[in-house]
């Protein structure tokens, strides 16, 4: 309970911490916020025009397909990638100023997640614009991103403390999403798997989130909750192991900045 009592505390210090976060990504840009829409929308043309044009793709809507599955993965890959440096990158405080050190991660995936829902409204404009609207189903929402919410936090904890140790780390993250990419069902449907490579998907905790996504835009019915269930009761898990991973880690942050 200790951690929530120091979020409450340093609350000013953690919306403060958000606000930079996002403002910092924009520093100096003209556009300003107007990338969140843009950098999905760039992503989207090259695959709307690779897949049903050049591959041939079959799959309905299929702009709506990838950019259900699309957004939610950038959400996941913007917040692992700054949240392994978020330590290190505020150094300089760190080893001058006392504050609870989780809200630095906490910090970045928040950021991230405001980020993703001001994206989230191209997904619904896209809806609209090729006639599928919303369902009743869109109240399912809040709780897919609360799992995915968890999830990442998890692996910004322990992310974030390792690599105070291990910066090379951070070249493994990269290598490591760049196969998770091609491991998730973003750009194609996972019925498409073969059978036999079912169980890659199946132990990918991003596949079940974007193929809970998908069924609330794309498909507009109920998400598996058995699936997504078992997902925040590990992501649950994994969530309070990487917090006490960097709880203990911390202690020698100073030292290592």
């Amino acid at each position: 309970m200790n951690v929530f009592k120091n979020i409450y505390n340093y609350r000013e210090l953690l919306k403060n911490n958000v606000k930079k976060e996002i403002r910092g990504k924009y520093k100096n840009s003209a556009l300003g916020v107007v990338w969140t829409f843009l950098n999905p929308l760039l992503q989207l043309l090259v695959y709307a025009l690779i897949f049903p044009l050049i591959l041939k793709t079959t799959q309905p809507y299929y702009v709506i397909f990838v950019c259900v599955g699309l957004i939610p993965w950038t959400f996941f890959t913007t917040s692992v990638s700054q949240s392994a440096w978020t330590v290190i990158a505020n150094g300089n405080i760190v080893k001058k100023v006392y504050f609870p050190r989780e809200i630095l991660p906490i910090s970045v995936v928040t950021s991230a997640m405001v980020n993703f829902l001001i994206s989230t409204i191209i997904i619904v404009a896209f809806c609209f614009i090729y006639g599928l609207g919303l369902t009743k189903y869109i109240v399912f929402f809040p709780i897919v991103l609360i799992i995915q919410y968890i999830l990442q936090l998890g692996i910004a904890f322990i992310l974030s403390a390792f690599t105070v140790y291990f910066r090379d780390l951070e070249h493994f993250i990269q290598i490591i999403l760049q196969v998770m990419f091609y491991a998730t069902p973003i750009v194609y449907s996972s019925d498409t798997i073969p059978e036999a490579f079912r169980f890659i998907i199946n132990l990918n905790p991003m596949a079940h989130i974007i193929n809970a996504y998908r069924s609330i835009f794309y498909n507009q019915t109920m998400p598996d909750f058995k699936a997504l269930g078992i997902l925040f009761l590990i992501s649950t898990i994994f969530c309070i192991i990487g917090y006490f991973i960097f709880r203990k880690l911390q202690k020698g942050f100073a030292e290592e900045l």
